[in-house]
């Protein structure tokens, strides 16, 4: 991952965390005490984010020795040990909650993924994510979803044009948000346009827009949506969707399946740093 990306965010974590010192290893811990410590998984996941937690340490002392046994988007089984940290105690010390805080949450994301490509296998729907993101860490949370298997939708305002339900209400309709997008952006930038029924698809097409994102449709209105596109738009799903609707979803016929829940409603995997 790019340090000019991960540290500034590492940096502020660290900060916030240490402060203006850490009061508790400066008052226990003698200076230069050499430390070994394993990252060891408490429960099967999969792993997203061993290098974000590999720089935490590193930026406190690039000295200190980490070793990855494990690479980012494998499953990891209990009891595994992930990697070894070698270094001065203090720094190990320093580290240890950032670099699990951000290791257990992206391993999370990744791991909620990876449970929905698993639901999708065999169709030809890729599951991505969303804006929903931790503020300040969605660039993370996106990495994971890719480690998990999921793909990523825009990164964020700035990156794609996606015309919403109030975009088409300011703008006075679907054709003049798109007509109007069409005029504005670069011919190698496409337009995605939200839908709610028929109608709101048939228009979005007359009107050339290169992606439909099927809003909080019923099943039998995603496979009729999907049939009236036809191929000429990329047709996207989204609303309602969680681990036991996915499939379903997916065997519409929907190219990709956008869902939140990956980055906003993840549970943080186990895992322990123990010195030896």
């Amino acid at each position: 991952m790019n340090p000019f990306v991960l540290d500034p965010i590492l940096r502020r974590a660290l900060e916030e965390d240490i402060g203006t010192g850490d009061v508790t290893t400066m008052a226990t811990v003698e200076p230069g005490t050499p430390a070994r410590a394993q990252l060891v998984a408490k429960e099967d996941f999969v792993l997203a984010g061993i290098e974000v937690a590999q720089r935490v340490f590193q930026l406190l002392d690039e000295e200190t020795a980490f070793e990855m046994l494990r690479k980012d988007g494998q499953t990891i089984k209990r009891g595994e040990v992930i990697a070894w940290i070698k270094g001065d105690a203090a720094v190990l010390l320093q580290g240890e909650r950032v670099a699990l805080n951000l290791l257990q949450r992206l391993s999370g994301v990744a791991t909620l993924t990876a449970a929905f490509m698993h639901e999708v296998k065999g169709t030809a729907a890729i599951v991505v994510d969303t804006r929903k993101t931790t503020p300040g860490l969605r660039v993370l949370e996106k990495y994971a979803v890719r480690m998990g298997g999921g793909g990523n939708h825009r990164m964020a305002l700035y990156d794609a044009v996606l015309i919403k339900e109030n975009h088409v209400a300011a703008a006075g309709g679907i054709t003049a948000a798109v007509t109007r997008a069409q005029a504005r952006v670069p011919h190698t930038q496409k337009i995605e346009v939200e839908v709610r029924n028929q109608d709101e698809v048939a228009e979005a097409l007359a009107v050339g827009a290169d992606i439909l994102l099927l809003d909080n449709m019923t099943l039998d209105q995603l496979s009729a949506a999907v049939e009236l596109i036809g191929g000429r738009a990329i047709a996207e799903a989204s609303g309602g969707v969680n681990l036991e609707t996915v499939r379903a979803i997916a065997e519409t016929g929907v190219k990709l399946i956008s869902v939140g829940a990956l980055t906003h409603s993840y549970r943080s995997v186990d895992i322990s740093m123990l010195f030896t």
